[in-house]
């Protein structure tokens, strides 16, 4: 089977019900979901050890739920049913909730890293807020689903999460900006206000 097909040599490509520039910005967009893909693979492989099991089926199931936000975004027409919907987004809200009472309480902003999957985590955590600026460029020229914005804004807060729990369950300390205000509450574990 060939993987190549030679369309698009010319700058094209297809989305689903018509052809526009590579450079489209629903192109740029679902590009840059897939890529963020990539790194949850990578953070997936980082994750090997029996205590990251439970954040490791997590993160394959955000792997299809990525390739479900990228299909939302490849509509060129409307008419067509979504798949990213609300429940996904509460998922995660429920996730997030646990990683950050289970990870030390924090009152500032930390600095991205600690041990290798962390450090993935928080590369994914910053790669999700690039693809929802997109996603927020995109919606005002062209309809989307609005729901794919909200996960890629609640993914971004699970990857803060996990990256903390990683860190957490390895017995490495998140390091603190030292020159941050207090950003986070102190009755809860690191709910953010800025997100």
């Amino acid at each position: 089977m060939n993987i190549y097909t030679r369309t698009g040599d010319k700058g094209k490509t297809s989305l689903i019900g018509g052809r526009v520039d590579k450079d489209d910005l629903r192109v740029e967009a679902y590009g840059t979901i897939d890529e963020l893909n990539s790194f949850v693979g990578q953070a997936i492989y980082k994750l090997e050890e029996e205590a990251f099991q439970d954040l490791q089926e997590e993160l394959v199931n955000i792997q299809h739920e990525l390739f479900d936000c990228g299909s939302d975004l490849a509509f060129a027409k409307q008419g067509h049913p979504y798949k990213v919907n609300e429940k996904m987004i509460s998922q995660l809200e429920s996730r997030i909730d646990v990683y950050m009472n289970e990870a030390p309480p924090i009152e500032r902003f930390i600095l991205p890293g600690g041990t290798p999957a962390a450090t993935t985590l928080h590369i994914c955590r910053t790669i999700a807020r690039r693809a929802e600026r997109l996603v927020v460029t995109v919606q005002k020229t062209h309809p989307i689903n609005e729901a794919v914005m909200q996960y890629l804004n609640r993914l971004s807060d699970y990857f803060f999460a996990a990256a903390r729990v990683a860190n957490a369950r390895a017995n490495v300390k998140d390091v603190e900006y030292v020159r941050s205000a207090k950003v986070f509450r102190s009755n809860t574990k690191g709910e953010n206000k800025n997100a």
